[in-house]
């Protein structure tokens, strides 16, 4: 099921997601959460045993799920709360009553704000609930019986209209939704779960995160980035944070900011790169932080991003991560504690070292002209490492993400583009025919109709522009295009082409793309 981006909030929940701070601490000292939920939640919510309050004692969520809970009764409710009290019932309500890093597994793309991810929950899930929100924000909550129920009663209660709307008039949803759907999600997604007391008693103090991690990490139309994160407390659960990197190419990768650690492993981070505001929404676990990092005014423009902390001992990432038998290639490996004499696999000779640290090792390899194509491990030391991919042809490409949705903006509106951003990925044949993946690989992109009714609308002239070099596009202007028939705006149906020269094998990948209207509710949990 693809992510869709309706929302119940109101459209103010954007600027109510920026003014939080959720990427960022707040130096002030705030009011007790206590103070807070008494003072300003009291009116509504009836007192229970263990200081505990009618509604908000059971449920857990993640901070993006609170503070969604918090900007609705602000913009339903009328309910009056500071930016700062805000940050710290956010925070509290995280910590005491969050969820267990096993609780969020499988459903992390949804806090990453990875947009085109196409989900997979079961048909009843996707059409009762998942046809107006992602099925992940579901997901990352957790509620007795009684509390499903009465959020089905909200739903139907808030949106009247809801039984009405498509996937819901041909059948008796209210009867479904209280009958199936709340012992199913009751049994699913439970108030009480093992793993959160758990989490809570084991948890590592956040002191532990202190200190430089080594990172790796991939942006779409850029490539590979690598470099180390100095993180420093501020206070506590606080930190400060100066990034120093490099892509591939040459470009840096710098920058400085600050972040907050919510629930004992959520990292919630703001970072100026190289003048760029972005967000990081990570995992620390394991002595590892892994999520992503995004633009904050465009979260398309983001990188999957993986550290390892100083001392860890850890290989992360080889970039690239292939090489063509008979040929020689400059490979670099990136991790944590990296010492002892590196080994990528069979067929695969290290011909000089050109570099080597702790947290880097730069290679002069050369892979056998009769190496077998596959995957060979890759070691330093005793450290075992991502894999290799030899490979003596490509196979297929594909284009990531396979489909996708772009959308239209500007044009003299407040709403910004929303911009398309493509991966070609190889793949090889094992000696065994097994397809393997290669890697990211250089393409020339196009556009093209997607059917003949795309055809004859004029899609590739009027939706966007795509990046020849780089697989970026770029849509068209939002509002009425007087160009196109019945003046209608700027959205198109479209093909996505990858094409790769492998050594004069010309190969090609497609995608699909929507180019489609403006996004008018950006809640943070879609």
């Amino acid at each position: 099921m693809k992510i869709k981006l309706r929302s119940g909030l109101n459209a103010s929940l954007l600027a109510l997601a920026a003014c939080v701070g959720l990427h960022a601490p707040d130096s002030q000292a705030a009011r007790d959460a206590q103070s807070i939920l008494q003072q300003n939640c009291m009116g509504c919510h009836i007192p229970e045993a263990n200081n505990g309050l009618s509604r908000i004692s059971h449920q857990r969520k993640t901070p993006e799920g609170w503070l969604m809970s918090i900007a609705r009764m602000q913009t339903m409710h009328g309910l009056q709360i500071s930016d700062e009290d805000r940050r710290t019932l956010v925070k509290y309500m995280a910590d005491t009553q969050g969820l267990a890093p096993s609780e969020t597994d499988g459903v992390r793309y949804a806090l990453e704000r990875r947009l085109n991810t196409v989900e997979h929950f079961d048909e009843q899930t996707t059409q009762m609930c998942a046809r107006c929100h992602s099925g992940a924000r579901i997901a990352l909550q957790r509620r007795p019986a009684q509390e499903w129920e009465r959020l089905v009663n909200f739903h139907l209660g808030q949106w009247p209209s809801l039984e009405y709307q498509a996937l819901s008039r041909d059948r008796d949803w209210f009867d479904l939704a209280r009958t199936q759907m709340v012992p199913m999600l009751a049994e699913r997604y439970p108030l009480d779960n093992p793993a959160w007391q758990q989490w809570l008693k084991t948890a590592p103090k956040s002191q532990t995160l202190a200190g430089n991690w080594s990172f790796s990490g991939h942006l779409p139309g850029k490539g590979e980035v690598a470099g180390v994160m100095a993180v420093a407390p501020d206070g506590e659960d606080t930190f400060k944070v100066k990034i120093t990197g490099q892509y591939a190419d040459g470009a840096p990768f710098n920058g400085e900011g600050s972040a907050l650690l919510y629930s004992g492993y959520e990292w919630r981070g703001n970072v100026k790169v190289d003048g760029v505001n972005m967000h990081q929404v990570f995992a620390a676990k394991d002595n590892t932080l892994q999520g992503r990092m995004f633009e904050a005014d465009h979260d398309e423009r983001g990188l999957d991003f993986i550290a390892a902390k100083e001392g860890s001992n850890r290989v992360l990432a080889v970039q690239p991560g292939y090489v063509k038998a008979g040929s020689e290639s400059e490979i670099t490996l990136v991790g944590s504690g990296l010492s002892g004499t590196p080994n990528l696999g069979q067929g695969v000779q290290v011909l000089e070292v050109l570099e080597q640290s702790p947290s880097r090792i730069k290679l002069k390899v050369k892979a056998g002209a009769d190496a077998q194509p596959g995957l060979r491990e890759v070691s330093v030391g005793a450290l075992k490492g991502p894999a290799l991919a030899v490979y003596n042809q490509i196979a297929e490409v594909k284009v990531v993400p396979e489909f996708s949705v772009a959308r239209i903006g500007g044009g003299g509106g407040s709403t910004p583009k929303v911009q398309g951003r493509f991966d070609a990925e190889a793949w090889g044949k094992g000696a065994d025919g097994k397809p393997y993946r290669i890697g990211v690989v250089p393409a020339k992109w196009h556009v093209e109709p997607f059917n003949e009714q795309a055809k004859e609308d004029e899609d590739v002239k009027f939706a966007g522009v795509m990046q020849a070099e780089t697989g970026i596009f770029t849509p068209g202007d939002a509002g009425p295009n007087p160009a196109r028939k019945m003046s209608t705006n700027n959205a198109g149906n479209l093909k996505v082409i990858a094409a790769v020269d492998d050594a004069g094998n010309a190969l090609t990948g497609e995608g699909h793309m929507i180019v489609t209207v403006q996004r008018w509710n950006n809640p943070p949990i879609p």
